[in-house]
């Protein structure tokens, strides 16, 4: 990744942060993307710190649902690195949770929004510039939720599918212009997004019998993989969207009714909604 360009979206936090992280230690120059501007220049001032690379990180803010927002971003990481090489779609997130007949209307839209507008702006927008440089690698982050059922997941599990898909459609378009398009699957990794989770001892015995490999999930288990597919040793590699669950696919996904019962009831956890709803 020896000064390699790289886009990282969502690269406030969570995966992204550390994604940022593990490109800029192996020699990329790296443009971090997101809502919060303190948030996306604490990541960039203490990555610079931890390398020794001071500016070697560059925040930009953007929203990845504004489509001009992303195309700015995608012009500010080929200004800072001289170019674009590679790309790291980790925006997205859920405000659904709960029975589909009890869906929030509005949280769906944002969520779709978000995590299937967003990645199509990102892709639309940087794959051009990696066509424009001979070709590139771009890897989306998607979810262990898109192809095994997470009950009561709301619109999160349904747009990581959406997520899938277009991985597959991008790599089989691309292609012919040496742009390589990848996916993540990421089981339950510890960030503190999952603290809520990990916290609840049902839901963390729940997802430790379900999943063969006997720890939690780590951050660096998900940058490790992105950067081999960004690199080298993965250029005839393209449309595979790889699962990093600690094998938790071969089994089932996460029981959330311990938690969400008290919320909308067993009655309602199976579609039953009140007359005066």
């Amino acid at each position: 990744m020896q000064e390699k360009s790289v886009l990282v979206t969502g690269g406030g936090s969570g995966i992204g942060a550390g994604m940022a992280e593990e490109m800029a230690r192996r020699g990329a120059l790296v443009t971090i993307v997101g809502r919060r501007a303190d948030r996306l220049d604490e990541v960039a001032g203490r990555i610079g710190e931890e390398t020794g690379r001071a500016g070697t990180v560059h925040a930009h803010v953007a929203d990845v649902t504004d489509e001009d927002a992303v195309a700015g971003a995608v012009g500010a990481a080929m200004e800072h690195g001289g170019g674009l090489d590679g790309v790291v779609a980790c925006a997205g997130g859920s405000e659904t949770i709960g029975p589909v007949t009890q869906m929030d209307t509005g949280a769906w839209k944002r969520t779709v929004d978000l995590n299937v507008n967003g990645m199509m702006y990102t892709l639309k927008h940087s794959a051009r510039a990696l066509v424009a440089a001979g070709g590139g690698s771009f890897v989306a982050i998607s979810s262990i939720a898109a192809s095994t059922t997470h009950r009561w997941f709301g619109a999160y599990g349904v747009t990581k599918s959406a997520v899938d898909h277009l991985v597959r459609l991008g790599a089989d378009e691309l292609g012919p212009s040496n742009v390589r398009v990848n996916g993540i699957r990421p089981g339950l990794i510890e960030t503190e997004l999952v603290e809520p989770v990990l916290g609840d001892p049902a839901l963390a015995e729940d997802y430790r019998v379900n999943t063969p490999l006997p720890r939690i999930g780590r951050v660096d288990d998900i940058t490790r993989l992105a950067a081999f597919l960004l690199g080298e040793g993965s250029t005839w590699l393209t449309g595979q969207v790889i699962n990093v669950d600690g094998g938790q696919q071969l089994r089932r996904g996460p029981d959330f009714s311990p938690m969400l019962e008290p919320l909308f009831g067993e009655g309602g956890l199976r579609g039953v909604v009140d007359s005066q709803d």
